[in-house]
């Protein structure tokens, strides 16, 4: 059985992959979908209404039906992920769909052409400071370690801080000494430090299908085979970020 771990996909794919949404996996032989994890089969057909569509087509049409676009994906990251502004966002957004500099004028409080056309240059020169960073740290990447490398974190809305500065080896070590009878296994403890909750916490995450919807009594099936106190186990979850819930707890999913 294939297992996709949705977030190193996403972390690892390639600048060209995740403008597209989706990527190729030549060990399943599927087109995945970076957002949500669905994936489709080369050398199936796929039906959309009344189109039949190959796996690649199938894969860009229910990003377009599912989550909009890539750009209304990737724009609505947190400012941990982008770096952006809310008014950074809104301006991308206007240059996005087209506006001239005249509606942004109108719908903004900017006073003059010449403030947008500034905001555009600036923007472009960040565009060139964020390449030659990518090639910098990409060139650093190759003198690292597979252990001292850091963990990559689901796309949740954390404050990303300190306590996410967790390195793989630090990680493995966590999970084995709490996890005692394996990976898959139960929770022996349930640790205070924050750190070390939230490390087991991604790992748990897992155990979810980020593409599902689930009852707070398939939730609570799920955490029971992982810890005895699964009520504790949820609330973080949620507390965390990494899976949201309707106000009335009646439906819960991995955070998108």
């Amino acid at each position: 059985m294939f297992i996709i771990n949705l977030d190193e996909l996403f972390w690892n794919a390639s600048l060209e992959e995740v403008q597209k949404g989706y990527i190729t996996s030549s060990d399943s032989n599927q087109y995945i979908c970076l957002i949500c994890g669905h994936s489709f089969i080369s050398g199936y057909i796929y039906k959309q209404d009344e189109t039949l569509m190959d796996a690649r087509r199938a894969v860009e049409a229910h990003i377009k039906e599912q989550h909009g676009s890539m750009f209304t994906y990737l724009i609505g990251m947190g400012k941990e992920y982008t770096g952006l502004t809310d008014h950074q966002k809104r301006l991308l957004e206007f240059f996005y769909y087209g506006y001239s500099d005249k509606q942004i004028i109108e719908q903004t409080d900017a006073t003059s052409t010449s403030t947008i056309r500034n905001q555009r240059f600036k923007l472009k020169e960040r565009e060139k400071q964020a390449r030659v960073f990518l090639a910098i740290m990409g060139l650093l990447s190759e003198k690292v370690s597979e252990a001292e490398r850091f963990i990559d974190w689901p796309r949740a809305p954390l404050v990303m801080d300190d306590r996410f500065a967790v390195t793989v080896e630090e990680n493995d070590k966590i999970l084995e000494k709490y996890f005692k009878q394996g990976k898959d296994g139960s929770l022996d403890s349930f640790p205070t430090k924050e750190k070390k909750r939230i490390a087991i916490l991604r790992h748990i995450l897992n155990r979810f299908d980020r593409s599902r919807v689930y009852t707070e009594k398939e939730v609570n099936s799920i955490l029971v085979d992982v810890y005895h106190d699964y009520v504790l186990l949820r609330r973080c979850l949620i507390d965390y970020g990494f899976m949201e819930r309707l106000d009335d707890a009646s439906k819960y999913w991995v955070h998108r």
